[in-house]
C-alpha cells in the first residue's frame, strides 16, 4: 500500500479543534464538514488540497477532545495520510479506527517542506521527500492495521468489507 501526494505542512500541536472547529460539529453530511476542515489555521487549504495530497505536523499532532469528526474531516477532504512527529493517542486510535493512515517519523516531520511531493510505502515504513531526493525510515503498519486502513476503516474490517 502506498500514498503519494503534495504536502501540506503544520506545527506542533495542532488540536483537533483546530482541525474542525467544534462550531460544525452538528453537520452531519461528511463533504460539508470536510468543507471546514483546517479553515482556522489554513483558510486556503480546503481550496488547494487535492486527492492523495499529504499533511506533515510536529509533535502531539490532534491533540485535545477525542472527537472522530478530526480524522474523518482530514480524510474526507483528500488526504493519503499525515506524517507527524508524534500524534495524540486518542487521535492515533481513531484514525485507524476511519481508516486514515497515520506514520510517525520525527525526522521526515522536521524536514519535509510545504508544497514537496512525498511518496509513502507503508508496507517498508519508508518515506521519500521526490522533491528532494531524501528518503525517510519510519516503521511500518503492522498486517492488521493495513488491512483495517484499506477496509476503510475498522468497522468494515471487522464486517469483513475489502476495498
Amino acid at each position: 500500500m502506498k500514498a503519494k501526494g503534495t504536502v501540506f505542512r503544520y506545527g506542533d500541536n495542532v488540536d483537533t479543534d483546530v482541525i474542525i472547529p467544534a462550531r460544525y460539529l452538528a453537520i452531519q453530511d461528511k463533504k460539508e464538514l470536510a468543507s471546514h476542515c483546517m479553515e482556522d489555521i489554513d483558510t486556503d487549504f480546503v481550496k488547494k488540497v487535492s486527492k492523495g495530497d499529504v499533511m506533515v505536523a510536529g509533535k502531539n499532532f490532534g491533540c485535545g477532545s477525542s472527537r472522530e469528526h478530526a480524522p474523518m474531516v482530514i480524510l474526507e477532504s483528500g488526504i493519503s495520510c499525515v506524517i507527524a512527529e508524534t500524534f495524540a493517542r486518542i487521535f492515533f486510535r481513531n484514525a485507524i479506527n476511519i481508516g486514515l493512515p497515520i506514520v510517525e517519523c520525527a525526522e521526515a516531520s522536521r524536514e519535509i517542506g510545504a508544497g514537496d511531493t512525498v511518496e509513502i510505502d507503508f508496507d517498508t515504513g519508508r518515506i521519500t521527500d521526490v522533491t528532494t531526493g531524501k528518503e525517510y525510515q519510519a516503521r511500518p503498519f503492522p498486517e492488521f492495521m493495513q488491512k483495517i486502513i484499506q477496509s476503510s476503516g475498522l468497522v468494515n474490517y471487522i464486517n469483513g468489507e475489502q476495498k
